[in-house]
């Protein structure tokens, strides 16, 4: 399950960059095969390449592992909070209304 949800992170950033599986795979060392498989949580890498994939997106661990850690939902936070800056005043103002009505709904249960 970590796996799957690392991998996805991984494709996530990866596209994100605008590479392809193929252009990671080479950049970090391990063939395109591979790296599918690491995509779909089959395969892990080492920390070494682990390591690699950070440093080409330009991401933080945290970034990587938000799905996994105890403290990811403050990573989670923290981007839809510099999500929410991007936005106009006004739909910043509407989408906090939710949030505060989906929160007032949580902590009644």
């Amino acid at each position: 399950m970590i796996n799957s949800q690392i991998g996805k992170r991984i494709q996530e950033h990866r596209c994100n960059k605008g590479l392809t599986q193929e252009q990671l795979a080479e950049i970090i060392g391990v063939s395109r095969n591979y790296m599918s498989a690491v995509e779909r949580g089959i395969n892990a890498l080492s920390y070494e390449k682990l390591v690699d994939v950070i440093n080409v997106f330009d991401c933080s661990a945290d970034d990587l592992f938000q799905d996994v850690i105890n403290h990811g939902v403050k990573v989670k936070a923290s981007r839809i909070s510099e999500s929410l800056e991007q936005l106009p005043n006004d739909e910043q103002a509407r989408i906090y209304e939710v949030l505060d009505t989906l929160i007032k709904t949580a902590k009644k249960k």
